[in-house]
């Protein structure tokens, strides 16, 4: 099984879309569906009817899932995007940023 590029909790920057340059977190990875969630990104509002649950109704704002190709490690050192490599130190497998050589935690 191949190891992840991109892990829930990784600080990630979005590279294509509306949301184009935002910083944020990964709340969910879906690598069978090539998707990941990212906190505060790719918002999408639904207007929602008054229900038992939600009496109130109104709008609902909901991070919607992009594409992976769609976001790229964040460097631990500048910030910038990076794209990841894998090393093995001390006997793991570890990812590393290719912009920096910095260890990307996980």
């Amino acid at each position: 099984m191949a190891a992840q590029k991109i892990k829930k909790g990784d600080r990630v920057v979005v590279l294509s879309g509306k949301d184009k340059g935002k910083h944020g977190e990964v709340t969910k990875a879906m690598p069978k569906e090539g998707k990941v969630i990212v906190s505060g990104v790719n918002v999408a509002t639904r207007h929602r009817k008054a229900s038992q649950a939600n009496p109130q109704g109104g709008l609902e704002r909901v991070e919607a899932p992009m594409h992976v190709s769609k976001v790229a490690l964040e460097d631990p050192k500048t910030g910038r995007a990076t794209r990841v490599r894998f090393e093995t130190r001390d006997g793991k497998k570890v990812r590393v940023a290719a912009r920096s050589g910095e260890l990307i935690n996980g």
